[in-house]
């Protein structure tokens, strides 16, 4: 059985925040200028991005370009997460009013 890490939503500016399973802001991630998201930690700190593949997957690299990691769509909904190995970690799922629920496998 996998347990609940967190939760992502749009918020007003079409930007993503992600929330630990307490509900506590751990992060955003903001459209990239031409492809992709920037992501930043809760003080604003770019951490990395992710952007699109050629399968339509969305690769995530950190700072120095390093992949770590991989999510792509699922067999019947929701996407699956793989770490830079290629294992899976988790998957998430849409939330009743268009959140993501994120979960460890």
């Amino acid at each position: 059985m996998s347990k609940k890490d967190g939760y992502s939503r749009k918020n007003l500016f079409g930007n993503i925040s992600h929330y630990d399973s307490f509900g506590h802001k751990v992060g955003e991630s903001r459209r990239g200028l031409f492809d992709g998201w920037n992501n930043y930690d809760t003080n604003g700190n770019k951490i990395g991005r992710s952007s699109h593949g050629i399968f339509g997957e969305l690769n995530h690299y950190d700072n120095h370009g390093r992949k770590t990691g991989q999510s792509r769509q699922g067999l019947f909904s929701g996407i699956d997460h793989y770490d830079a190995n290629g294992r899976k970690t988790g998957h998430s799922t849409r939330g009743l009013f268009g959140d993501w629920n994120h979960y460890d496998d």
